[in-house]
């Protein structure tokens, strides 16, 4: 299987976390499902390999348009789908520090008090 990313010795490594290869995503479970929908038999193989490519240096516009024809989505859509970056960021963050949920909610009661 290539190593989706740099290789592991090269400097560019450095940003590159190899559990991508098997994290659950949003844009992952997007991916899995449309390519389910769209009767596809390898689904799992192809969104275990768009999705860590996408969370590591995001997709190129051939890509976009290749799963949008795998998918049988717009292009668009799958330029939606993919841009769960900063959503995923934040679910890890709540996973990794709990009590950073509870802040956030105060954060909230504050903003939308004044």
């Amino acid at each position: 299987m290539p190593i989706i990313g740099p290789g592991y010795d090269e400097p560019e490594y450095d940003n590159y976390d190899p559990a991508w290869r098997h994290q659950d995503t949003p844009f992952r479970r997007w991916l899995h499902e449309r390519l389910t929908e769209a009767g596809s038999n390898c689904a799992a193989d192809i969104a275990a390999s768009f999705a860590p490519a996408n969370r590591y240096h995001g997709l190129s516009p051939i890509d976009r348009g290749d799963l949008a024809i795998l998918t049988g989505a717009t292009v668009d859509a799958v330029q939606a789908a993919q841009a769960d970056l900063g959503e995923w960021a934040r679910e890890q963050q709540l996973r990794d520090h709990p009590d950073l949920a509870v802040l956030d909610t105060d954060l909230d009661r504050i903003r939308n008090s004044s």
